[in-house]
This record gives structure tokens, sequence and C-alpha cells, in this order.
């Protein structure tokens, strides 16, 4: 089974890219979903998310807005939260995992917004990174609900650079030529990843 890692800075179209894996039959693991959950009302990782920080209880779930402000503009809180969040999300990948493997899938995708920022790339056969050009991604992020400068400035500083991933990339695929660049690249990539292939091949670009 090969497993490709999917990742991209914010609003590079990342989640995009991973509806088209889906819609060609492949498989994906989306790492924000299963930590939504985990940290969801009788979520597993719910109750210590609390204990560290008590101030976004809501009852028995948790604040998504009143967790984001405190964790936003304080590095060693976000990695505080990270340390508790990341485990269960990993666990639900290795459990996710062995399952495709027994269904005998032939390529899998990990969707993972801080793939090389945590090392994840490692786990990887090969890595997707989803681009496009600066003004666009600065475009599509101010759209979104409750977002500014400021607080894109503040994302952007926790993500590694788009020209480093790009650099790191075993593929790029184009985000801002419209859809069927963007399909045509990821076809092609799953074509020279698939499963007779072995090691990494040279990047497409």
């Amino acid at each position: 089974m090969v497993v490709l890692g999917l990742t991209g800075t914010v609003a590079m179209g990342k989640s995009r890219t991973a509806g088209l894996c889906v819609r060609l039959g492949v498989p994906v693991f989306d790492s924000d979903a299963v930590a939504r959950i985990v940290t969801g009302p009788g979520g597993a990782a719910t109750a210590a998310v609390v204990a560290a920080f008590p101030e976004v209880a809501s009852g028995d779930a948790i604040d998504r807005a009143a967790l984001a402000r405190t964790v936003f503009s304080d590095r060693s809180e976000l990695r505080r939260l990270e340390a508790i969040v990341h485990p269960y999300v990993a666990r639900a990948r290795e459990v996710w995992l062995r399952r495709q493997s027994l269904a005998r899938a032939a390529v899998v995708v990990l969707d993972v917004p801080l793939l090389f920022e945590t090392g994840g790339d490692v786990h990887c056969d090969a890595v997707l990174v989803v681009s496009a050009p600066g003004f666009l991604q600065r475009q599509r992020v101010l759209q979104r609900p409750n977002m500014d400068e400021r607080r894109l400035r503040g994302i952007l500083a926790r993500q590694m650079p788009t020209s480093e991933q790009r650099r790191r990339a075993d593929v790029v695929i184009p985000t801002g030529q419209g859809l069927r660049v963007a399909l045509r690249v990821l076809r092609q990539a799953l074509r020279r990843y698939g499963p007779r292939q072995r090691g990494r091949p040279r990047p497409l670009r």
C-alpha cells in the first residue's frame, strides 16, 4: 500500500484536492476532521483539553472560539494543546491505515496541514503539496468568516513557508490554474506513485 501525504499552507486548496482524491476512489484520512471529533462532545481528548484549558469549557463541550483565542497568540499554549490532541490523531491514523491495508487499498492519502512541521512526511512514500500564488491565497483567506490580516499573519507564522514546502515536495499540485489543471497533475501523481513503484521517482513539476 502506497501512502501519500497531502499538505499545503492555509487556503492553498488542500481540502478541494483531498475531495478530488475521494472522487478518484482514493481513501483519504482527514486529520483536521479527526482532531475535531476527538475534541468534540464526548471526544477522547475533550476532558484532557478542558483540564488543561478550563477557561474554554462550555458545559461538557469545548468553546472552540475561546480555545482559538487562548492559543492563537501564545505559541507555548498552542504547543501544549497539540501535545494533548496529536497523540489521539496519530492513534486514529494508525488504526485507519491498518484498516485500509486489510481492505487491500493500493494507494491512500494522509491529509495533514502540518505534515512537514510535525515530521509526518517520514511515514509517507511521497508528499503532494498544493500551491497557488500568494495573492490568491490571501484573497481566499480573507473571504473566510472572522478572518483578518493579523490572524492570517499568525497562521502563516506557524506554518512552513510555501517556498520550502514546494522544495521538499515530490509533487506540486497547482491550485490557482483551475480545477482541470489540478486534476490532471493529481492523476499523474497517483499513476506515478502506484503500488508498482519502488522508492521516490523524480518529482513532478
